[in-house]
């Protein structure tokens, strides 16, 4: 599955909405277009339960959404005593059903490997729901960690594009669950770029992937997701 990162609302009318579309129809819309989204703004601040239920009711039934991890278990607490947080953000994902796909829980660039705050967090998430790592620290990607989210049927992609120098650094590729999940963060790919990762992710043999890519405040983020899914799947 592929889609843009985020749905957004002025600055994608135009390059992918329609200028007159009311705003309760975007999501429908968007889902007549891809079949995932990930929904970025529940790392700042979790959703109402009812917020989520009108999302799962508003798509077609093979869609499905990855929902960011609040900030608080990810960056504030880094894993630490992150229990009750993360029951409630496990609680409200699962309003979507069968449409929840997967949630990411994104750690920030300075966090070191911490064994311990890793295995206590598997051991709570353990068989609960999908959960999609990314780390962003080279300690964390050893066989130590690896077969500790795999014990868990965590997956751990990562992937990001630096726009300044124009240099794609895979972190970590290769998924330690049956699913990946891959954010491919640069401003624009080649077509050759484009079919290099398509087959990268094909290669991986697993049951299937979540391709998301940068949004932009343009509207950028529809272009390579159309991209990828015509060489990678069509």
């Amino acid at each position: 599955m592929s889609g843009p990162a985020v749905t957004t609302t002025k600055e994608w009318r135009g390059p992918f909405y329609p200028e007159k579309l009311p705003a309760k129809e975007m999501l429908a819309f968007y889902g007549e277009h891809f079949r995932s989204v990930e929904i970025n703004n529940s790392f700042y601040r979790v959703p109402k339960s009812e917020v989520v239920q009108n999302w799962a009711q508003t798509v077609l039934e093979d869609f499905q959404f990855v929902m960011k991890a609040p900030s608080r278990i990810a960056h504030f607490k880094r894993l630490k005593d992150v229990g009750q947080e993360t029951e409630y953000f496990i609680s409200v994902a699962d309003h979507l059903r069968d449409r929840f796909g997967a949630s990411l829980f994104q750690f920030p660039p300075n966090f070191k490997k911490d064994m311990e705050r890793l295995q206590a967090f598997v051991d709570l998430l353990l068989e609960r729901l999908p959960v999609a790592t990314e780390f962003r620290q080279g300690s964390w990607f050893d066989d130590e960690a690896r077969d500790c989210l795999r014990a868990g049927y965590l997956t751990m992609w990562s992937a990001h594009k630096d726009d300044d120098t124009e240099e794609e650094e895979a972190l970590e590729f290769g998924s330690t669950a049956h699913w990946g999940h891959l954010r491919l963060r640069g401003s624009e790919y080649r077509d050759e770029e484009m079919q290099s990762w398509a087959q990268r992710v094909l290669e991986q043999e697993r049951k299937g992937a979540f391709v998301f890519f940068k949004c932009e405040d343009e509207g950028f983020g529809p272009r390579p997701a159309r991209r990828f899914l015509g060489p990678a799947w069509n």
